[in-house]
């Protein structure tokens, strides 16, 4: 079974706001994987893995 995170929990693990979160969410910037249910917003724990490991290849190329 997939775990999911909320908007809270995606800004703990990036040590931001929960506010950061929604924006980069709106902005199109950030962690794309995430789904709604309702008026629940959960993000894809697998897929922000993968995030993680594409930001930081990316940072080292740069």
């Amino acid at each position: 079974m997939k775990k999911y995170l909320t908007t809270a929990e995606v800004a703990e693990r990036y040590r931001t706001s929960p506010a950061t979160i929604r924006y980069w969410r709106y902005a199109g910037t950030g962690p794309q994987c995430f789904i709604r249910r309702g008026r629940h917003v959960l993000y894809d724990g697998e897929a922000l893995d993968k995030y993680d490991a594409e930001e930081i290849r990316g940072r080292r190329a740069a």
